[in-house]
Protein backbone atom coordinates (compact mmCIF):
# COMPACT_ATOMS: atom_id res chain seq x y z
CA UNK A 1 0.00 0.00 0.00
CA UNK A 2 1.68 3.34 -0.75
CA UNK A 3 2.26 5.80 1.66
CA UNK A 4 -0.59 7.91 0.85
CA UNK A 5 -3.39 5.91 0.88
CA UNK A 6 -1.66 4.35 4.07
CA UNK A 7 -2.03 7.83 5.80
CA UNK A 8 -5.57 8.08 4.30
CA UNK A 9 -7.03 4.76 5.88
CA UNK A 10 -5.39 5.71 9.21
CA UNK A 11 -6.83 8.74 9.11
CA UNK A 12 -10.39 7.18 8.44
CA UNK A 13 -9.71 4.98 11.48
CA UNK A 14 -8.85 7.70 13.98
CA UNK A 15 -11.75 9.95 12.59
CA UNK A 16 -14.20 6.78 12.72
CA UNK A 17 -13.06 5.72 16.49
CA UNK A 18 -12.94 9.10 17.93
CA UNK A 19 -16.20 9.55 16.64
CA UNK A 20 -17.95 6.34 18.05
CA UNK A 21 -16.45 7.54 21.43
CA UNK A 22 -17.74 10.50 21.44
CA UNK A 23 -21.29 9.27 19.95
CA UNK A 24 -21.19 6.42 22.61
CA UNK A 25 -21.28 8.92 25.91
CA UNK A 26 -24.39 10.46 24.18
CA UNK A 27 -25.54 6.78 23.70
CA UNK A 28 -25.05 6.17 27.70
CA UNK A 29 -26.70 9.22 28.16
CA UNK A 30 -29.96 8.57 26.19
CA UNK A 31 -30.08 5.32 28.06
CA UNK A 32 -29.08 6.56 31.53
CA UNK A 33 -32.12 8.96 30.50
CA UNK A 34 -35.19 7.14 28.59
CA UNK A 35 -34.05 3.42 29.61
CA UNK A 36 -33.76 3.49 33.07
CA UNK A 37 -31.01 1.95 33.63
CA UNK A 38 -28.12 1.59 36.23
CA UNK A 39 -24.59 3.01 36.01
CA UNK A 40 -23.16 -0.11 37.59
CA UNK A 41 -25.61 -2.31 35.17
CA UNK A 42 -23.84 -0.40 32.32
CA UNK A 43 -20.57 0.01 33.60
CA UNK A 44 -20.19 -4.12 34.54
CA UNK A 45 -21.94 -5.06 30.53
CA UNK A 46 -20.05 -2.70 28.99
CA UNK A 47 -16.02 -3.59 30.58
CA UNK A 48 -17.13 -7.60 30.16
CA UNK A 49 -18.14 -7.38 26.72
CA UNK A 50 -15.70 -4.86 25.11
CA UNK A 51 -12.73 -6.98 26.84
CA UNK A 52 -13.78 -10.16 26.02
CA UNK A 53 -14.73 -8.60 22.08
CA UNK A 54 -11.11 -6.95 22.16
CA UNK A 55 -9.50 -9.89 23.35
CA UNK A 56 -11.40 -12.45 20.63
CA UNK A 57 -10.25 -9.87 17.89
CA UNK A 58 -6.31 -10.13 19.22
CA UNK A 59 -6.69 -13.87 19.68
CA UNK A 60 -7.72 -14.03 15.95
CA UNK A 61 -5.26 -11.86 14.75
CA UNK A 62 -2.31 -12.69 16.41
CA UNK A 63 -2.79 -15.80 18.13
CA UNK A 64 -2.67 -17.21 21.51
CA UNK A 65 0.67 -16.04 22.98
CA UNK A 66 0.35 -12.69 22.03
CA UNK A 67 -3.00 -12.41 24.64
CA UNK A 68 -2.18 -14.85 27.80
CA UNK A 69 1.91 -14.05 27.94
CA UNK A 70 1.16 -11.38 29.68
CA UNK A 71 0.16 -13.59 32.98
CA UNK A 72 3.32 -15.55 32.81
CA UNK A 73 5.59 -12.50 34.67
CA UNK A 74 4.39 -11.73 38.45
CA UNK A 75 5.41 -8.39 38.33
CA UNK A 76 3.30 -7.45 35.06
CA UNK A 77 0.57 -9.17 36.65
CA UNK A 78 0.48 -7.09 39.80
CA UNK A 79 0.56 -3.61 37.21
CA UNK A 80 -2.43 -5.18 35.34
CA UNK A 81 -4.29 -5.58 38.28
CA UNK A 82 -3.43 -2.11 39.34
CA UNK A 83 -3.91 -0.52 35.86
CA UNK A 84 -7.11 -2.48 35.82
CA UNK A 85 -9.29 -1.22 39.19
CA UNK A 86 -7.31 2.55 39.61
CA UNK A 87 -7.03 2.98 36.14
CA UNK A 88 -9.72 1.28 33.70
CA UNK A 89 -12.23 1.00 36.17
CA UNK A 90 -12.44 4.29 37.68
CA UNK A 91 -12.00 6.43 34.35
CA UNK A 92 -15.31 4.18 33.64
CA UNK A 93 -17.05 4.37 36.10
CA UNK A 94 -16.69 8.15 36.50
CA UNK A 95 -16.78 9.09 33.52
CA UNK A 96 -20.43 7.13 33.40
CA UNK A 97 -21.57 8.98 36.63
CA UNK A 98 -20.70 12.14 35.13
CA UNK A 99 -22.86 11.42 32.46
CA UNK A 100 -25.88 10.30 35.00
CA UNK A 101 -25.40 12.99 37.12
CA UNK A 102 -24.91 16.41 34.24
CA UNK A 103 -24.34 14.88 30.38
CA UNK A 104 -22.42 13.47 28.30
CA UNK A 105 -21.02 16.75 26.57
CA UNK A 106 -19.80 18.00 29.34
CA UNK A 107 -18.37 14.90 31.18
CA UNK A 108 -16.47 14.47 27.97
CA UNK A 109 -14.93 17.80 28.17
CA UNK A 110 -13.99 17.38 31.74
CA UNK A 111 -12.46 13.97 30.88
CA UNK A 112 -10.40 15.29 28.37
CA UNK A 113 -8.48 17.70 31.34
CA UNK A 114 -6.45 15.14 31.59
CA UNK A 115 -3.49 16.49 29.84
CA UNK A 116 -3.68 19.71 32.43
CA UNK A 117 -3.19 17.52 35.39
CA UNK A 118 -0.09 15.34 33.47
CA UNK A 119 1.49 18.58 33.00
CA UNK A 120 1.02 19.76 36.64
CA UNK A 121 2.19 15.86 37.69
CA UNK A 122 5.20 15.90 35.86
CA UNK A 123 6.19 19.72 36.86
CA UNK A 124 5.49 18.24 40.36
CA UNK A 125 7.99 15.52 40.20
CA UNK A 126 10.47 17.51 38.88
CA UNK A 127 10.66 15.73 35.41
CA UNK A 128 10.13 18.84 33.80
CA UNK A 129 9.99 22.91 33.84
CA UNK A 130 7.27 25.02 34.31
CA UNK A 131 7.44 26.66 30.88
CA UNK A 132 5.50 29.75 29.82
CA UNK A 133 2.93 27.32 27.48
CA UNK A 134 2.16 25.42 30.76
CA UNK A 135 0.83 28.70 32.53
CA UNK A 136 -0.97 29.34 29.46
CA UNK A 137 -2.65 25.73 29.27
CA UNK A 138 -3.26 25.78 32.69
CA UNK A 139 -5.31 29.21 32.41
CA UNK A 140 -7.03 28.46 29.36
CA UNK A 141 -7.82 24.77 31.26
CA UNK A 142 -9.56 27.35 34.27
CA UNK A 143 -11.34 29.78 32.22
CA UNK A 144 -12.75 27.30 29.19
CA UNK A 145 -14.01 25.09 32.29
CA UNK A 146 -15.63 27.61 34.27
CA UNK A 147 -16.99 28.99 31.36
CA UNK A 148 -18.26 25.89 30.45
CA UNK A 149 -20.13 24.90 33.70
CA UNK A 150 -21.35 28.30 34.95
CA UNK A 151 -22.27 30.19 31.46
CA UNK A 152 -20.74 32.95 32.28
CA UNK A 153 -22.69 33.33 35.61
CA UNK A 154 -21.87 32.00 38.87
CA UNK A 155 -25.01 31.77 40.55
CA UNK A 156 -26.04 28.65 38.91
CA UNK A 157 -24.18 25.87 37.60
CA UNK A 158 -24.96 23.99 33.89
CA UNK A 159 -25.13 20.95 35.09
CA UNK A 160 -25.12 19.67 39.52
CA UNK A 161 -21.51 19.16 41.20
CA UNK A 162 -21.71 16.13 41.59
CA UNK A 163 -21.75 15.59 37.62
CA UNK A 164 -18.58 17.95 38.21
CA UNK A 165 -17.21 15.93 40.75
CA UNK A 166 -17.21 12.44 38.57
CA UNK A 167 -16.17 14.54 35.74
CA UNK A 168 -13.11 15.77 37.58
CA UNK A 169 -12.51 12.07 38.66
CA UNK A 170 -12.67 10.93 35.12
CA UNK A 171 -9.77 13.42 34.28
CA UNK A 172 -7.77 12.17 37.30
CA UNK A 173 -8.18 9.02 36.86
CA UNK A 174 -7.34 8.90 33.07
CA UNK A 175 -4.05 11.09 33.57
CA UNK A 176 -3.62 8.07 35.73
CA UNK A 177 -4.22 5.63 33.20
CA UNK A 178 -2.22 7.18 30.81
CA UNK A 179 0.75 7.72 33.01
CA UNK A 180 0.73 4.21 34.64
CA UNK A 181 0.08 2.25 31.17
CA UNK A 182 3.39 3.01 30.07
CA UNK A 183 4.73 0.36 32.43
CA UNK A 184 2.74 -2.03 30.41
CA UNK A 185 2.53 -0.93 27.08
CA UNK A 186 6.60 -1.04 26.67
CA UNK A 187 5.97 -4.89 27.02
CA UNK A 188 2.86 -5.94 25.65
CA UNK A 189 0.28 -4.84 22.87
CA UNK A 190 -2.23 -1.97 23.99
CA UNK A 191 -5.41 -4.06 22.68
CA UNK A 192 -4.02 -7.06 24.77
CA UNK A 193 -3.50 -4.84 28.11
CA UNK A 194 -6.91 -2.76 27.70
CA UNK A 195 -9.08 -5.93 26.82
CA UNK A 196 -7.33 -7.74 30.19
CA UNK A 197 -7.76 -4.43 31.89
CA UNK A 198 -11.73 -4.43 30.77
CA UNK A 199 -11.95 -8.23 31.68
CA UNK A 200 -10.53 -7.42 35.14
CA UNK A 201 -12.57 -4.34 36.50
CA UNK A 202 -15.98 -5.66 34.64
CA UNK A 203 -15.55 -9.12 36.77
CA UNK A 204 -14.98 -6.68 39.57
CA UNK A 205 -17.89 -4.45 39.06
CA UNK A 206 -19.99 -7.66 38.59
CA UNK A 207 -19.43 -7.82 42.03
CA UNK A 208 -21.57 -4.62 42.95
CA UNK A 209 -23.91 -5.43 40.59
CA UNK A 210 -23.94 -8.26 38.28
CA UNK A 211 -25.14 -8.67 34.50
CA UNK A 212 -28.02 -10.80 34.35
CA UNK A 213 -29.68 -8.43 37.72
CA UNK A 214 -31.61 -6.52 34.61
CA UNK A 215 -35.19 -5.82 33.79
CA UNK A 216 -35.64 -6.09 30.76
CA UNK A 217 -39.26 -6.29 29.80
CA UNK A 218 -39.58 -2.62 29.51
CA UNK A 219 -37.03 -1.99 27.10
CA UNK A 220 -38.05 -1.22 23.61
CA UNK A 221 -35.77 -1.71 19.88
CA UNK A 222 -34.45 1.46 20.19
CA UNK A 223 -33.08 1.03 23.61
CA UNK A 224 -31.20 -2.45 22.80
CA UNK A 225 -30.23 -0.98 19.30
CA UNK A 226 -28.53 1.83 21.24
CA UNK A 227 -27.25 -0.49 23.96
CA UNK A 228 -25.49 -2.76 21.67
CA UNK A 229 -24.40 0.43 19.22
CA UNK A 230 -22.57 1.75 23.31
CA UNK A 231 -20.67 -1.75 23.52
CA UNK A 232 -19.93 -2.64 20.26
CA UNK A 233 -19.18 0.59 18.15
CA UNK A 234 -18.87 3.02 21.11
CA UNK A 235 -16.58 0.74 22.77
CA UNK A 236 -14.83 -1.94 21.31
CA UNK A 237 -14.47 -0.68 17.71
CA UNK A 238 -13.60 2.71 18.77
CA UNK A 239 -10.99 1.46 20.82
CA UNK A 240 -9.46 -0.87 17.96
CA UNK A 241 -9.85 1.62 15.59
CA UNK A 242 -7.91 4.25 17.48
CA UNK A 243 -5.09 1.79 18.01
CA UNK A 244 -5.32 0.40 14.66
CA UNK A 245 -4.73 3.84 12.63
CA UNK A 246 -1.19 4.45 14.75
CA UNK A 247 -0.06 1.77 12.19
CA UNK A 248 -0.41 4.82 9.76
CA UNK A 249 0.05 7.51 11.28
CA UNK A 250 2.14 9.16 13.86
CA UNK A 251 1.32 9.12 17.38
CA UNK A 252 1.48 12.65 17.63
CA UNK A 253 -1.02 12.86 14.85
CA UNK A 254 -3.72 10.09 15.98
CA UNK A 255 -3.85 12.39 19.17
CA UNK A 256 -4.75 15.18 17.39
CA UNK A 257 -7.33 13.88 14.93
CA UNK A 258 -8.62 12.11 18.33
CA UNK A 259 -10.01 15.63 19.64
CA UNK A 260 -12.88 14.96 17.17
CA UNK A 261 -14.00 12.82 20.49
CA UNK A 262 -15.32 15.94 22.52
CA UNK A 263 -16.53 17.54 19.82
CA UNK A 264 -18.47 14.90 18.52
CA UNK A 265 -20.01 14.21 21.97
CA UNK A 266 -21.02 17.83 21.95
CA UNK A 267 -22.85 17.75 18.57
CA UNK A 268 -24.25 14.56 19.16
CA UNK A 269 -25.45 16.00 22.47
CA UNK A 270 -26.87 19.01 21.07
CA UNK A 271 -28.64 17.27 17.82
CA UNK A 272 -29.61 14.16 19.79
CA UNK A 273 -30.56 14.85 23.44
CA UNK A 274 -31.96 18.50 22.58
CA UNK A 275 -29.21 19.94 25.36
CA UNK A 276 -29.16 23.90 25.02
CA UNK A 277 -25.87 25.53 25.06
CA UNK A 278 -25.00 28.87 26.05
CA UNK A 279 -23.05 31.45 24.04
CA UNK A 280 -20.86 31.47 26.88
CA UNK A 281 -20.51 27.74 27.45
CA UNK A 282 -19.79 27.48 23.45
CA UNK A 283 -16.92 29.94 24.21
CA UNK A 284 -15.44 27.64 26.71
CA UNK A 285 -15.53 24.71 24.97
CA UNK A 286 -13.93 26.08 22.04
CA UNK A 287 -11.21 27.22 24.87
CA UNK A 288 -10.69 23.38 25.79
CA UNK A 289 -10.54 22.37 22.29
CA UNK A 290 -8.22 25.43 21.30
CA UNK A 291 -6.25 23.50 24.34
CA UNK A 292 -6.22 20.12 23.09
CA UNK A 293 -5.48 20.46 19.87
CA UNK A 294 -2.17 22.94 21.24
CA UNK A 295 -1.43 19.93 23.99
CA UNK A 296 -1.74 17.63 21.23
CA UNK A 297 0.74 19.52 18.83
CA UNK A 298 3.49 21.05 21.17
CA UNK A 299 3.61 18.22 24.08
CA UNK A 300 5.22 15.14 23.88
Amino acid sequence: MKNTNKRIVGIIFVLMGASFWGIGGTAANYLFETADISVNWFVSTRLVISGILLLGIQLLLTGRKTVFTIWKNPQKRLSLIIFSLLGMLLVQYSYMASIAEGNAAVATLLQYLAPIYIIIWVIFRGHQRLHVSDVIAILLTIIGTLLLLTNGSFKGLSVPGIAIVWGIISGLSLAFYTLYARNLLRFYSSVTVVGWAMIIAGVCMNIIHPIWRVETQDWSAATIGVLGFSIIFGTTLAFWMFIKSLEYLEAKETTLLGTVEPLTAVVSSIIWLSIPFGLWQVIGMALILILIVYLSLVKK
